[in-house]
C-alpha cells in the first residue's frame, strides 16, 4: 500500500518491461478477434517526470530519456507511442492506446489515492474497467473473460516477503481459468539466487510454455541494487523470442554503461 511509481516511472525496468508489453499487445492484435487485458497492478496511468516524484529520483534520465529521438530499429514502436502519448505513459495508457473497438482493459490498483487518478483518467472510457482491489484476487475473480484471446499482465512492485510465490500461484490460478492467455509477470534482479529460485519455481508448478527475457546492467551479485529486470511470459506469441533478443540487445546498448557483468538473455523456463 504504500509503494508508489511515481517515483519510479520511465527507468529502465520500465522500458524493458513496456517494450516488450508493447510487441506481446500488437502480436495479439494481428488475429481479428477481440481481446482482454487484465492489468494487475496498474498504478496511475501517466506520470510526470520533470515534477515531482520522478524529478527527485531522476531515474528517468538513465530509461526513457536515453531513447527519445534516438530510439534503435527494434524500440521504435514503443518510442513512437511514448512521446505519442506525452508525459510518460504507464502500462494502462500503452495498452488502451493500442486497442482496437471491441477490445477491452480492466486495471487493477490497489491503492487509494492512485485508483481514484486512474479512475479519473479513464472516467469516460466504455472499454476500460478500473478496479480498486487486490490484483492477484483479480485474477481469480475476473478471468476467465467472454474473449477466447487476451492478456494477464503482472507487475507487483516486490516490496512485501515472498512475492515471487505469490505471481507464480497467480499464474498458477491463471492457468487454471484461462489457461490459453498470454501471461506477463516482471521481475526484479537483484543477484541471482532468488531469479534460480523463481524459474524452479515456475517448472514446480507444473506450468508450460514459459520464456524469461532478462536484462542487467551489472553482474547481479548485489541483493541491495537493482542491477536488473525479467519478464516472465507464459504462452507468448509466435516470434517473440528473437523479437525479445532484439529490444533487449538494443535497450543494454542505448541504457548500458559498459559495467562488467552486463548482459541479456532470453531462455526457455519451462517447454511446451
Amino acid at each position: 500500500m504504500n509503494y508508489r511509481h511515481a517515483f519510479h516511472a520511465g527507468n529502465a525496468a520500465d522500458c524493458m518491461k513496456h517494450a516488450l508489453l508493447v510487441w506481446i499487445v500488437d502480436a495479439l492484435l494481428r488475429k481479428p478477434a477481440p481481446i482482454f487485458v487484465l492489468d494487475t497492478h496498474a498504478g496511475i496511468g501517466r506520470y510526470e517526470l520533470t515534477t515531482g516524484p520522478a524529478e527527485r529520483t531522476g531515474e528517468w534520465r538513465d530509461g526513457i530519456a536515453r531513447l527519445l529521438h534516438e530510439a534503435p530499429e527494434p524500440l521504435r514502436r514503443y518510442v513512437a507511442l511514448v512521446e505519442q502519448l506525452g508525459l510518460y505513459p504507464g502500462s494502462p495508457l500503452l495498452i488502451r492506446a493500442l486497442l482496437r473497438e471491441g477490445d477491452r482493459l480492466a486495471c487493477c490498483e490497489l491503492h487509494p489515492d492512485d485508483g481514484a487518478e486512474l479512475r479519473r483518467l479513464f472516467r469516460r472510457d466504455k472499454q476500460v474497467g478500473v478496479h480498486q482491489r487486490d490484483g492477484y484476487e483479480a485474477i481469480r475473480a475476473l478471468l476467465p473473460p467472454k474473449e477466447t484471446r487476451g492478456l494477464v499482465l503482472i507487475d507487483p512492485p516486490y516490496e512485501a516477503p515472498g512475492e515471487s510465490e505469490r505471481v507464480v500461484a497467480a499464474l498458477r490460478d491463471g492457468a487454471a481459468r484461462f489457461n490459453h492467455g498470454v501471461y506477463a509477470a516482471w521481475y526484479p534482479i537483484k543477484h541471482r539466487s532468488p531469479v534460480t529460485m523463481l524459474h524452479e519455481a515456475v517448472r514446480l508448478a507444473a506450468l508450460r510454455d514459459v520464456v524469461a527475457a532478462e536484462i542487467w546492467y551489472r553482474s547481479p551479485i548485489d541483493p541491495a541494487r537493482l542491477n536488473g529486470s525479467g519478464l516472465l511470459v507464459r504462452n507468448p506469441p509466435y516470434g517473440f523470442e528473437p523479437a525479445a533478443a532484439g529490444m533487449l540487445d538494443a535497450l543494454l546498448g542505448q541504457l548500458g554503461n559498459g559495467e562488467p557483468g552486463q548482459g541479456t538473455q532470453v531462455l526457455r523456463v519451462a517447454d511446451e
